[in-house]
């Protein structure tokens, strides 16, 4: 090996090869650079950061936040090995803050360490979905309505929570554009104000499913945007006439709605005991809920018939006893009022 290539020519120090020796190298290599600030865009309603276009949900307060933006700031030679970060953050106003940052590390073998000044910038930015929920903004409406009847309370509820819980695993997905705007009851029903077709579907689709009825999709052009049609949708939710619990009058014959699956409902005979389906198109009469019955004394039992003491007016009414029904005279039953007879429940 000839001499001149055994040392730095800069210093002179052996070098280990061609070229300058590693201490050399550092000092003339600009390793650690910062920008002079990092700005950080926050939504003053929900808190979400923005990221280039992108906003995302965040409950990062302040504090947590000050040192990886100003780290994001920080740039390094790729050649630096195990850097390790020290970051101080100053407040200066509300909207203001000065973070010093220490690095260490090794480059080139050698053990380097300097510090930079930055200036945090803490902008406020209202999101798109806070924006379009501000602006009234939304692409559909979920109509829950009953056939023939008004929806219940607990249906009301029911329907309320699935669509809250709809929305919830839909801003677990990142999909921030998809939330309710309103949630209203009205005398026809529930109407959930949507803030995309792809919330507005999975709700109609879910209180559908779990509250047990068919819906429809209504779509109407609104407008365009860059050449392409705009729709707003209405989904119609349309709940059976008939709950679990209800009871019905089909040709002379007390039933329990079990069920409703499709064009049949599902029934338990209230005389028999025996389960039968009932077509969409039967006659039926409702006669009440289950909620909704009374406890009777079982005055007597003479073979096929019983007395029920009626709560209301002291008197005795004779019923058919029903063969499931396991009774001695002194104990209580649930029985339905209907007009001047009672149906025995259980």
């Amino acid at each position: 090996m000839e001499i001149r290539t055994a040392f730095c020519p800069r210093c002179g120090a052996p070098s280990g090869g061609d070229g300058l020796c590693d201490r050399c190298r550092v000092a003339g290599t600009r390793w650690l650079e910062c920008a002079p600030r990092a700005i950080h865009i926050s939504c003053p309603t929900c808190g979400a950061i923005r990221h280039g276009q992108v906003w995302t949900d965040s409950e990062k307060e302040r504090e947590e936040i000050a040192p990886a933006l100003a780290l994001s700031a920080v740039r390094l030679h790729p050649e630096v090995r195990r850097p390790t970060f020290q970051v101080t953050v100053r407040e200066l106003s509300g909207n203001r803050s000065i973070a010093e940052v220490e690095v260490s590390g090794h480059l080139f073998g050698e053990q380097v360490r300097d510090r930079c000044t930055l200036e945090l910038v803490w902008q406020k930015e209202q999101c798109t979905r806070c924006n379009r929920i501000a602006g009234s903004y939304h692409e559909g409406v979920v109509q829950v309505r009953a056939t023939g009847r008004r929806l219940t309370g607990r249906e009301l509820r029911e329907a309320e929570q699935i669509a809250n819980e709809i929305e919830s695993t839909h801003q677990a997905e990142g999909d921030r554009l998809s939330f309710i705007s309103d949630l209203r009851v009205t005398r026809d029903g529930l109407d959930i104000v949507v803030g995309s077709q792809a919330i507005g579907l999975g709700i109609a689709q879910a209180i559908a499913a779990r509250l047990g009825g068919r819906y429809s999709t209504h779509p109407k052009l609104v407008g365009e945007k860059a050449g392409r049609p705009i729709y707003r949708v209405t989904y119609l939710v349309r709940l059976f006439p008939y709950l679990r619990g209800d009871v019905v009058r089909v040709q002379d014959t007390d039933l329990e709605v079990v069920s409703v699956e499709g064009h049949h409902l599902r029934a338990v005979d209230l005389q028999t005991g025996r389960t039968r389906t009932v077509r969409e198109n039967e006659e039926k009469r409702l006669i009440g809920h289950s909620s909704e019955a009374i406890d009777a004394l079982v005055a007597y039992i003479d073979g096929d018939v019983i007395g029920l003491l009626d709560p209301e007016t002291g008197q005795t009414l004779v019923v058919s006893r029903p063969g499931w029904l396991n009774v001695r005279a002194g104990d209580q039953v649930r029985a339905l009022r209907d007009g001047d007879r009672l149906v025995v429940l259980g």
